[in-house]
C-alpha cells in the first residue's frame, strides 16, 4: 500500500511537472530561425552524439527511444546562446543612361562598410517529463527550442543606410520551439522503440527594406535611400505539425545502435504587413489598405544514426551521422491578401501587391559527430566527464547566402560536467562553434533585391548578398535532473547511474 501511495504521489508530480513543460508559451522558448549548433545540455557537451547514446530526457530531441532508459524523470536545462557575425558587402555597380536607363556596358564592384550582427543572450529551455506507466512503456512530454540567433544588424553605418538593409535589420520578436508528447517501448531486453508527435508553434517577426523605385528606372537608382520601403513581416500564429519515430538495437552490454527519422515541418501561416512609404515625391500621398498576408515555407526532414560503444562499465564513445533535407527550404512565399497601395503617382489608383517570393535554394547537408563521456568516483560523489566534437555542412549554397540566415560549415567543439547526488543529477557545458567564412562573389550574387511595385521585374535584376560573411558562437549551459524511478534493471544503463538512481 505504501509503495502504491508513493508511485501515486510521484505520477502527480510528473503529471504537474509535464503539464507545465507543455503549458510554457511559445513566446518565452527564446529562439527563432535555423539552429546553430546541436541543443540540450548534456547531448551538446558530448557534440551532439547522443542518437545510441541518450539514456534521459536529453533523448527528446534525438532519438525518442533513448527515453525509455530515463524511467520516471524530470529534466530542465537551459543554455546561453552567444551569437555574433559580420558582414562586408559587395556590390557590382553599373552605369546608367540618366535618359534611357540601360546600362552603358561600364561596371565596377564597389566595397561597402562592414556591419557586425549580434544577438540577445536569452535562456534557451529545455522542460520535459516521463513518467514509467508499466515495464515496457515510458510516456513522456516537453518543451525545447532550437540554438538559433535573433539576429539584428544597424539601420546605419557611419550616417548612411547600412548595406544589408535589403536582407535584415532584426528578427527581434521572434520565438519558435518545438512542442511535443511520445511515448517510447521495450518489447524486448534489446529493442526499444519511441514515436512522438509535436508543432512547431511561435511567431516569426522580421524587419527589413525593400524598393519602392518605380518600373524602367526612369527617376530613381534600385538602392537610392529616398525610394526605400521599411517593412515588417509578422508571421504567427504558427501551428505546424511534426512527429519523430526512433529505434534502438543493444545486442550486449557494450553496443547500442540507435536510428530516427523527424518528418518534415510545413508551415502556412498567417501574418502582416506593415510599410513605411518611401519620401520620395511620387508617394507623398500614397497610402496603404489592409496588412493581412499568408506565409508559406518548408523545412527539413532529418535522418540520424549512431553507434554507442560501452566496452568498459564507465566509458561510452558514439559516432553519429546525420541527413538533412534542406532541399525541400525553396523559398519563403507572401502572399498578400488585399493589400493595396494607393495614390502612387503613375500607377493606378489601386495597385494590388503582388506575391513576394523569397529564393532559398537550400541543399540537402550532412554531419558527423564523435562523443561520449567517462564516469569516476571522486570525493564520495559519481561524477561525468564528457566532451565531443561534430562537423556540419551547410545547407546554403554560396550564392543564395543573405545575412537573414548566416549558415557555413562548422566545426564544434564541446566539453561538460555531470555530478550524481543520490536521485539528482547536476550538469554544465560549454561549447565553442567555428564556422567558416564565406565569400559570395556579386556576379554569382543570386538573391534579387525586392521591389513590390515593380510589376514587370527587369530580366538582370539587382543582387543584395555579395560580399564577406563570418560567424562565430559560444553556448554555456547548466541543467538539473531527477530520477523518480529507473530504467529496468535489464536495461543497458551502466550500473553506476542505476544505483545512484535508487
Amino acid at each position: 500500500m505504501i509503495r502504491v501511495q508513493k508511485l501515486m504521489n510521484r505520477a502527480a508530480i510528473l503529471a504537474a511537472a509535464a503539464a507545465g513543460a507543455l503549458a510554457v508559451p511559445a513566446g518565452d522558448a527564446g529562439a527563432a530561425g535555423l539552429y546553430f549548433t546541436d541543443r540540450g545540455v548534456r547531448p551538446s557537451s558530448r557534440g551532439g552524439a547522443y542518437i545510441a547514446g541518450g539514456d534521459d530526457l536529453g533523448a527528446i530531441a534525438y532519438n525518442p527511444a533513448g527515453v525509455y532508459e530515463a524511467g520516471s524523470q524530470v529534466l530542465i536545462d537551459a543554455a546561453l546562446f552567444e551569437w555574433r557575425s559580420q558582414y562586408t558587402r559587395q556590390a557590382i555597380v553599373r552605369q546608367v543612361d540618366p535618359n534611357t536607363g540601360e546600362p552603358t556596358g561600364a561596371s565596377f564592384v564597389q566595397t561597402m562598410a562592414p556591419v557586425t550582427g549580434t544577438a540577445p543572450v536569452l535562456p534557451i529551455p529545455t522542460l520535459a517529463a516521463s513518467f514509467k506507466v508499466a515495464p515496457q512503456w515510458v510516456v513522456w512530454g516537453g518543451v525545447w527550442a532550437p540554438y538559433a540567433a535573433i539576429a539584428s544588424y544597424p539601420e546605419q553605418v557611419n550616417g548612411m543606410p547600412a548595406p544589408q538593409r535589403y536582407a535584415l535589420f532584426t528578427m527581434d520578436g521572434s520565438a519558435l520551439a518545438l512542442v511535443g508528447a511520445g511515448a517510447a517501448y521495450a518489447p524486448s531486453p534489446a529493442w526499444r522503440l519511441g514515436a512522438a508527435l509535436g508543432a512547431v508553434v511561435g511567431t516569426f517577426n522580421s524587419r527589413m527594406v525593400v524598393s519602392g523605385c518605380v518600373p524602367e528606372r526612369m527617376f530613381c537608382a534600385p538602392e537610392d535611400a529616398e525610394w526605400d520601403i521599411h517593412s515588417e513581416l509578422s508571421v504567427g500564429p504558427i501551428v505546424a505539425p511534426t512527429g519523430q519515430l526512433g529505434a534502438l538495437f543493444i545486442p550486449s552490454r557494450a553496443w547500442r545502435v540507435g536510428l530516427a527519422f523527424q518528418l518534415p515541418v510545413w508551415v502556412r501561416a498567417p501574418a502582416t504587413v506593415r510599410a513605411r512609404l518611401p519620401a520620395a515625391p511620387v508617394f507623398e500621398r500614397a497610402v496603404q489598405e489592409g496588412e493581412d498576408a499568408d506565409v508559406s515555407f518548408d523545412l527539413p526532414w532529418i535522418l540520424r544514426a549512431g553507434v554507442e560503444a560501452r566496452v568498459e562499465d564507465d566509458l561510452r564513445v558514439e559516432l553519429g551521422v546525420g541527413v538533412e533535407g534542406w532541399g525541400m527550404h525553396d523559398d519563403i512565399l507572401v502572399e498578400p491578401d488585399g493589400l493595396v497601395l494607393r495614390g502612387v503617382v503613375g500607377f493606378p489608383e489601386e495597385f494590388r501587391v503582388p506575391a513576394v517570393e523569397f529564393p532559398r535554394r537550400f541543399e540537402a547537408s550532412l554531419s558527423a559527430r564523435l562523443g561520449g563521456e567517462y564516469s569516476v568516483e571522486l570525493a564520495g560523489r559519481r561524477w561525468d566527464l564528457r566532451a565531443g566534437a561534430s562537423f556540419e555542412q551547410t545547407a546554403v549554397p554560396p550564392e543564395y547566402l543573405t545575412v537573414l540566415t548566416i549558415d557555413a560549415t562548422k566545426v564544434t567543439a564541446a566539453a561538460g560536467l555531470g555530478v550524481h547526488l543520490g536521485r539528482w543529477r547536476l550538469d554544465a557545458s560549454y561549447a565553442h562553434v567555428f564556422a567558416a567564412g564565406v565569400r559570395v562573389d556579386p556576379a554569382d550574387a543570386r538573391v534579387p533585391q525586392v521591389s513590390p511595385v515593380r510589376a514587370n521585374p527587369p530580366e538582370s535584376p539587382n543582387t543584395i548578398n555579395g560580399g564577406a560573411y563570418s560567424a562565430r558562437a559560444n553556448v554555456v549551459g547548466l541543467g538539473v535532473a531527477y530520477t523518480f524511478e529507473a530504467a529496468p534493471e535489464g536495461s543497458a544503463t551502466p550500473r553506476a547511474a542505476r544505483a545512484a538512481a535508487r
